[in-house]
């Protein structure tokens, strides 16, 4: 058992931890105000994986850049844009649309940070900046009209199995990321990057060619989020993408993968993914108000990062 404990990453140990005592608190709760336990529920844990599988999608392309010690500010606009054109072009071509209106940000986004050496935290807020710009005046400001097509719908409401289909294009989705960062050469070359970029690159790496790479992959993740998300609400809106820039960037960090690159699992953010989406209904049902939702929800990100800083110290 020690051994066990021993081979797996003290973060996802934490992080799994945390998600048993938000559900046993949510329990609890629910158990002295309601006599039910919601939060065991099948049909709630499915309700909250499908929740998840939006956040997780988002979190897995920005686990990639902080991987190579960058960072993508511009996804919550990569989401609306991606959602609002996928919709406004409607018929059979709004999923590839959505796609690629995501790859094609995320390409610029890679050559203004691999090629012109601008920060990434710089560059992305300006692109970020820039594509709501874009979107006001397509828009007028105003909410499109325009509906999700049949097939955003299918994939963001049906369910197979009795398990959304959300949650098939997120596993889908995680088996390739997973068989991206330990089977092929490129996952070898972003946690090069990370550690550091000049050694990848005198070893032979064409290292702006795998920043680029993992900026267009981060793209399309948000595209494809921004594609579920106009599904599972029927239309695209104005934003829709604001609210999961530091909720997936907290999900990536909380999962065990260090902020300056060159370190992580992807088991981690998936269960730094849950952790977030569990502790934002439980917060939720208990009423509590916005005010001491976001200190308790800054605390257990602090908590957890601290947790995380004195594991990594001892393995040093």
């Amino acid at each position: 058992m020690t051994a066990f404990l021993r081979s797996v990453d003290r973060p996802i140990l934490v992080a799994c931890g945390f998600v048993i005592l938000i559900l046993m608190a949510g329990t609890a709760y629910t158990m002295i105000t309601q006599g039910t336990a919601t939060f065991l529920s099948p049909t709630y844990l499915l309700q909250q994986l499908k929740v998840a599988s939006f956040m997780g999608v988002i979190a897995a392309g920005m686990m990639l850049v902080i991987l190579m010690g960058h960072i993508d500010l511009s996804v919550p606009w990569t989401i609306t844009a991606s959602a609002m054109l996928a919709t406004a072009v409607g018929g059979p071509e709004a999923i590839p649309v959505g796609l690629g209106v995501g790859m094609l940000v995320g390409l610029f986004n890679g050559l203004g940070v691999a090629f012109l050496r601008v920060p990434s935290m710089i560059f992305t807020l300006g692109v970020n900046t820039v594509l709501r710009g874009l979107m006001v005046m397509l828009t007028g400001g105003f909410s499109p009209t325009s509906m999700a097509t049949p097939p955003m719908e299918f994939l963001a409401k049906t369910e197979l199995l009795g398990i959304p289909m959300a949650v098939f294009v997120w596993i889908l989705l995680s088996l390739a990321l997973v068989f991206l960062l330990t089977r092929m050469p490129m996952g070898r070359y972003i946690y090069a990057i990370g550690n550091r970029e000049a050694a990848a690159y005198l070893s032979g790496v064409n290292t702006r060619l795998v920043i680029v790479g993992g900026f267009v992959l981060c793209g399309f993740c948000a595209a494809l989020a921004g594609i579920l998300l106009a599904g599972y609400s029927s239309k695209a809106y104005q934003a829709m993408g604001d609210t999961y820039l530091l909720p997936s960037i907290a999900a990536v960090v909380i999962g065990g993968t260090n902020i300056l690159g060159g370190q992580g699992r992807y088991a981690g953010t998936v269960v730094g993914t849950i952790l977030i989406v569990l502790l934002q209904s439980v917060l939720s049902v208990m009423q509590m108000p916005e005010a001491g939702r976001q200190i308790i929800y800054g605390l257990v990100i602090i908590l957890m990062l601290v947790l995380y800083g004195r594991g990594g110290r001892a393995a040093t």
